[in-house]
């Protein structure tokens, strides 16, 4: 996941557009005038110059999510030597923690919940994910997402309720029966996919109990689930390994190797032609240092249009209400309908994301008058009204995070974020409102309870609210809803 940043775009961008200048000869047998030659040898007309980097910058706003999961799924369960590795192909790896500043595989990852992680390879037969009972006070999800970071389906507290079951997950291709027992079958798009858990901890002490929760996950293929032979094995990939500075020099190389294993289906099928007319798609192989300037120019200035238009996206495509973006980026393929600037913001903004009726993430670089929030600058607060508090039916957080980055920061109480199950050791205003103190320096003894460290320089406030309420007051609709998040205030 460090390959999957956020600042891997703007590299990308900013590397490519370097190389661009440095090395950027003419060569005749770049991957696009080898597609010329082939389209023009079967009397096919080829894109010209123009439709090459529209077709570039629609491929490049297609293909970043699934290049982010991509090289999220070679670091946690490929790479071996990755220091971010979890575990192989269908085997859960359990966090007995939250995360924090040193785990740099996910942009904006969730502090409140640790989390447990199974990618899970469909190839040769469905898996089946058992879940054990959790008492009702305590939340936990399953979320399933797959190669195109659509959230295919949920089990848990909101989805399936509290109660102990059996889940068949199955590929693409799978047309088998339902065996007895299971509860529901999730079909995904593709063969390799990330299913992530989360399991509310209350506090420090309740870990052991996570923990208990955690052994309680389990997945199995479907045969040792019915006590049968097992099918042959699916062969052994070679996967093109990624890294930041392989998808730096060449995004479009890490398209080629992500759409291998992301089938085409009818509402890809016109756009995925128009990515292999210009050398884009399984089994090729898009060297951008190998194009013609004039491709090259056309490349990156689709690249770089197409990079503007999703963070155009995420800054004008959502309500802003006191200065927090609300916005609904996340779903399966019914929601996104080919929306494909959308899918990509959701991306950038945080992979990953949960639907709506999940979780809700009110995210914010401004104060409540649009200033950039800076820790560097200034000291903030955040007040929640008294009776206004994020209206939840499990529990919410506003979590800190490097605004460059989007990752957590290093901080002198180890705090990442204030959450409802702190309220207890928090103090409120003699009104009865909540003030969250958010400055880098300690605001005091007297007030540290409710201090939310924040960087020395540029801040990304994201909120949380799992499994929001949906009758009044409620945030939902995403930016529609009765209940409007409170502004940030710089503190005078």
């Amino acid at each position: 996941m460090n390959v999957t940043k956020q600042r891997i775009v703007h590299l990308a961008l900013a590397g490519a557009i370097t190389a661009a200048a440095l090395t950027g000869c003419d060569k005749k047998a770049d991957p696009i005038s080898a597609a010329e030659k082939v389209d023009k040898a079967a009397g096919i007309a080829f894109p010209g110059i123009e439709e090459t980097k529209a077709i570039a910058e629609e491929g490049f706003i297609y293909g970043l999510p699934i290049v982010m999961n991509y090289a999220v799924m070679y670091e946690l369960s490929v790479d071996t030597k990755s220091s971010q590795f979890k575990a192989p192909f269908n085997k859960i790896l359990n966090e007995h923690r939250t995360f924090t500043y040193k785990d740099t595989a996910v942009v904006t990852p969730n502090s409140d919940t640790p989390y447990s992680s199974l990618w899970l390879d469909l190839r040769a037969e469905p898996m089946v994910i058992s879940v054990p009972a959790v008492e009702k006070e305590r939340y936990y999800s399953v979320q399933l997402c797959d190669g195109n970071t659509f959230n295919y389906g949920y089990i848990g507290s909101r989805a399936t309720g509290s109660e102990p079951g059996d889940y068949m997950v199955v590929g693409p291709d799978w047309n088998g029966a339902t065996p007895v027992g299971i509860k529901k079958v999730f079909h995904s798009s593709t063969e390799f996919d990330l299913t992530i858990f989360r399991t509310q901890l209350f506090n420090a002490e309740d870990m052991p109990n996570v923990t208990k929760v955690q052994d309680g996950y389990k997945a199995q293929p479907l045969s040792a689930y019915l006590k049968q032979p097992a099918p042959p094995a699916a062969p052994k990939i070679d996967f093109l390994p990624a890294s930041t500075a392989g998808i730096k020099k060449n995004f479009y190389e890490y398209l080629d190797a992500a759409l291998e294993f992301v089938p085409v289906t009818p509402d890809t099928k016109e756009l995925r032609a128009r990515l292999a007319s210009i050398g884009i798609g399984p089994g090729k192989t898009f060297e951008f240092k190998d194009l013609s300037l004039e491709h090259k120019a056309a490349v990156l200035l689709a690249m770089k249009e197409g990079d503007d238009k999703v963070s155009g996206y995420l800054d004008h495509g959502m309500s802003i209400i006191n200065g927090w973006k609300i916005g609904d980026l996340a779903g399966d393929s019914a929601f996104f309908s080919g929306d494909w600037l959308k899918r990509a913001a959701g991306a950038k903004g945080g992979i990953y994301l949960n639907d709506s009726v999940e979780a809700m993430y009110p995210m914010t670089r401004n104060d409540v008058s649009g200033a950039t929030l800076d820790g560097s600058k200034a000291n903030y607060t955040l007040t929640f009204p008294a009776g206004q508090l994020p209206p939840v039916n499990s529990f919410w957080s506003v979590t800190m995070y490097d605004g460059k980055t989007q990752l957590l920061i290093e901080n002198p109480i180890n705090r990442y974020l204030i959450n409802s199950p702190m309220l207890s050791g928090m103090k409120t205003n003699d009104d009865g409102s909540l003030t969250i103190h958010i400055q880098k320096d300690s605001p005091g003894a007297d007030k540290e309870s409710n201090w939310l460290p924040a960087p020395n320089g540029s801040i990304y406030l994201v909120m949380r609210l799992y499994w929001p309420k949906t009758e009044a007051p409620s945030i939902l609709p995403a930016g529609e809803g009765t209940w409007k998040p409170p502004g940030i205030v710089m503190v005078k």
